[in-house]
């Protein structure tokens, strides 16, 4: 067994218990990898680290990919089909804590509290006078890109809001009657804030484009609570920054942890780490989740929730 990246303490003590290997980093790899790598059947990592192309071309007998996280996008999934490396996830257990991130964001992004909190530890209350005015939340047109489980849990927290939800799909949802737009643009053309809740991964890479952001327009704002991956970046933050667009509210980037410096300096924009699902009760039972598969792949070959299935053995 191989740990790829730091795993959260619950479920590195079930992976200790497996006497794992860990995977280093640097110089060091190459060898380690020249030593061990036809030994490792199973790699153990999260959706921030994962097992890329390259490492998983290096390991000529891996079986399975156990994930800490639901997107597996930093994982090599069309290698993972194309060798019957089985690759699980924890789903549904950090829906709540997403969508809960999702409207501390939207609030954000429409009111400026973040802001607000700066301008008044910086003296500038005092100074400068009241602060500026900010945008009321209830009755914004609010679209949800992506009507998953996160989205329609964002979409169910912001209606006792009096916001109108639309949304745009890769199919229509058949139990929701919320208004369906049949692509990026026609959902950004028909709203005030843009909330992204996609997967990630190449089907997704810059689905919200210059196109998207240019149709929410100069009153338009952005939630995203997906990756970072699916945003034209550069883009993003030269429509911030320009008056393109009013505001976002951002948990993920391109290239984490690196957050461009000229968007840091923005003050229309909210900016958390990447803590959407960052309670100790989501990470606890996503670590069991992970557990679980792992178990249950070193017990009998097979996994409790497969993205990619597992190849069978004899």
């Amino acid at each position: 067994m191989l740990a790829v990246g730091p795993l959260p303490p619950w479920l590195q003590a079930v992976v200790d218990k497996h006497d794992p290997l860990v995977l280093p980093g640097g110089a060091e790899r190459e060898a380690f990898l020249a030593e061990h790598a036809a030994s490792v059947h199973v790699a153990v990592t999260t959706s921030f680290t994962g097992v890329g192309s390259e490492l998983m071309a290096a390991l000529p007998n891996l079986r399975a990919v156990i994930n800490f996280g639901t997107g597996c996008d930093s994982t090599d999934l069309a290698q993972a089909e194309r060798r019957g490396i089985g690759v699980s996830n924890t789903p549904d257990v950090l829906t709540d804590c997403v969508a809960d991130t999702a409207v501390a964001l939207l609030l954000d992004a429409l009111r400026g509290f973040a802001a607000a909190d700066r301008y008044v530890r910086q003296g500038r209350w005092e100074t400068e006078g009241p602060f500026r005015l900010t945008r009321k939340v209830g009755g914004t047109r609010v679209g949800i890109l992506g009507l998953g489980r996160i989205g329609r849990a964002v979409a169910a927290r912001l209606e006792p809001f009096g916001c109108r939800i639309a949304y745009h799909n890769r199919r229509r949802v058949a139990d929701v009657g919320y208004p369906y737009y049949d692509s990026p643009v026609a959902l950004a053309e028909a709203v005030d804030v843009l909330v992204v809740a996609v997967t990630g991964g190449p089907e997704t890479a810059r689905l919200v484009d210059r196109s998207v952001l240019t149709a929410l327009g100069p009153d338009g704002y952005l939630v995203n609570v997906s990756r970072g991956s699916v945003i034209d970046e550069e883009a993003l933050v030269e429509l911030l920054a320009t008056g393109g667009l009013a505001g976002a509210g951002l948990d993920v980037y391109t290239n984490e942890p690196h957050v461009p410096e000229r968007l840091r300096e923005l003050d229309n924009v909210m900016l958390l780490p990447h803590v959407g699902s960052g309670t100790v009760e989501t990470r606890k039972a996503m670590s069991d989740i992970a557990a679980a598969n792992l178990e249950q792949f070193l017990k009998d070959g097979t996994l409790l929730n497969p993205v990619v299935e597992p190849a069978e053995t004899n």
